[in-house]
């Protein structure tokens, strides 16, 4: 239910509150679902793993973790701009450096600026899915990773449910290919239904912004 009042986000007493591109709206709560796929639990082990080294850091680790956040802005659901908070800033370098099969750093790196992937053109049919894109190939230390959606109906436009399907080689070159991997997801991908797909380049744990493009399968 849309609704006219000052910005909010979460539950309370079995009310959820929230916002699209509509404006603020209210719903009953739902419980959230949890499946415990192997993706999940590869997700949780990676956090819980960053979660516990950050407490080994030293304090002037620590303290540069915190100044990394600072300089790190991301957006809310509400559309309002935060920054990190230091074991924060620690646990996504990390994550998405054991993403991409690196190892865990301990020091807070200079921030870096990934390049950002351009002109991608996709290949999606029941027997073919493949993303060629620029720059090809990726620059050095960087990988490109993939996200995806489960198959929708054809008239639908918007899409938040983007679970990771691959990573490509380091410096890879175009195209990625990922019909094995989308299929173990999310089956053989049927003509006519649509999919949302989401692209990040990373650079020694720093992510560019999404990319996201989606068409029909034909």
């Amino acid at each position: 239910m849309k609704v006219l009042k000052p910005p909010q986000s979460g539950s309370t007493a079995g009310v959820t509150a929230s916002r699209n591109r509509f404006g603020q709206y209210e719903r009953t709560r739902a419980i959230p679902v949890n499946p415990n796929s192997a993706a999940q639990g590869l997700v949780r082990g990676r956090l819980s793993v960053n979660s516990a080294a950050w407490r080994s850091l030293t304090p002037a680790q620590r303290a540069g973790w915190s100044d990394l956040g600072l300089s790190t802005i991301r957006t809310d659901s509400l559309g309002q701009s935060y920054n990190l908070q230091g074991n924060q800033a620690y646990c996504m370098i990390n994550n998405n450096r054991l993403l991409c099969g690196l190892t865990v750093i301990a020091n807070a790196p200079a921030v870096i600026s990934p390049v950002n992937i351009t002109t991608p053109t996709l290949t999606l049919t029941a027997a073919a899915l493949s993303l060629a894109y620029l720059p090809t190939p990726m620059p050095a230390a960087t990988y490109l990773v993939l996200y995806a959606s489960p198959q929708r109906s054809p008239g639908r436009a918007f899409e938040a449910d983007y679970r990771f399907i691959k990573v490509s080689a380091v410096a890879g070159a175009s195209p990625l290919v990922a019909l094995t991997e989308y299929t173990a997801k999310f089956g053989v991908p049927v003509v006519g239904n649509r999919i949302f797909f989401s692209l990040v380049a990373i650079s020694l744990g720093f992510e560019s912004g999404p990319l996201n493009i989606t068409q029909l399968v034909a």
